[in-house]
């Protein structure tokens, strides 16, 4: 579904790379996370995927055509793109964000307002918040807007960067639950940017992770925790494990007590 071969990205003309030759397939239905610290070039590479920024190297396909194929701007409408900190347009209501594309792509106001309908009840909204201001919304809200309009025009591929981040932990992980879930019905292909490594297990089919612009590690999560990998990676790993390890202890304590 998503091919990138040999593609390289300089931002100061070549002394240093945000990104190095990165190979990566993403396959139709997968959901695919990229982890690496900031800096390590994951931005970039959902940038290059959705051509908001063009390699300097390197090929991109995505559904078996070469991304450069089509003017960029048919191209991201094919793709939804939720933004680091959501990017919800303050002049617009909830209901206007979420129809951006589809005015763009034309459609009428019947069909635009049943999608919106639609939409804010897939991601567990009332339908009467179409006609808020996302200033009147909580952060999680505000999110569950940023997903919805990733989805108004039925996008096969999904790009998220950090998209639960800036969110406490508890709606962090509800969220990320209900997007997994919103994945596998509407049968999408997802990358996903984020810096935590436990989120990705629990999330991911696959797992990359980026160091430095290269994929240093890569695989479906089981592999991951059975170790035998790079350090670097190795160290991402153990730092949920110790986490995890650590409440089971607290937990027997506490039945104990």
């Amino acid at each position: 579904m998503i091919v990138l071969e040999g593609v390289s990205k300089s931002y100061d003309g070549g002394r240093t790379f945000a990104l190095d030759h990165v190979d990566l397939e993403v396959k139709r239905g997968e959901f695919r996370v990229v982890v690496g610290a900031s800096g390590s070039g994951k931005t970039t590479l959902l940038k290059i995927i959705n051509r908001l920024i063009e390699p300097d190297a390197g090929r991109v396909e995505i559904d078996g055509r070469p991304a450069a194929e089509s003017p960029a701007h048919q191209l991201r409408r094919r793709i939804g793109y939720v933004f680091q900190g959501v990017g919800l347009f303050p002049h617009l209501s909830v209901g206007e964000n979420i129809a951006v594309t589809p005015r763009l792509l034309g459609w009428n106001k019947a069909e635009i307002a049943a999608r919106v309908e639609e939409l804010l009840a897939l991601v567990d909204l009332p339908a009467a918040f179409a006609a808020r201001s996302p200033d009147a919304l909580s952060g999680g809200q505000r999110q569950r807007v940023g997903l919805a309009r990733a989805l108004a025009a039925r996008p096969e591929v999904v790009l998220l960067d950090e998209p639960f981040g800036a969110l406490d932990a508890v709606t962090r992980d509800s969220l990320g639950r209900a997007y997994r879930d919103l994945h596998d019905r509407l049968q999408l292909t997802t990358v996903m940017i984020t810096h935590d490594m436990m989120e990705a297990l629990i999330l991911a089919d696959r797992i990359a992770v980026m160091r430095g612009g290269r994929v240093v590690g890569e695989g479906e999560p089981a592999a991951f925790l059975r170790g035998g990998l790079d350090d670097y990676v190795q160290a991402l790993v153990e730092t949920p494990r110790r986490q995890a390890e650590a409440v089971a202890r607290l937990s027997e304590k506490a039945g104990a007590g």
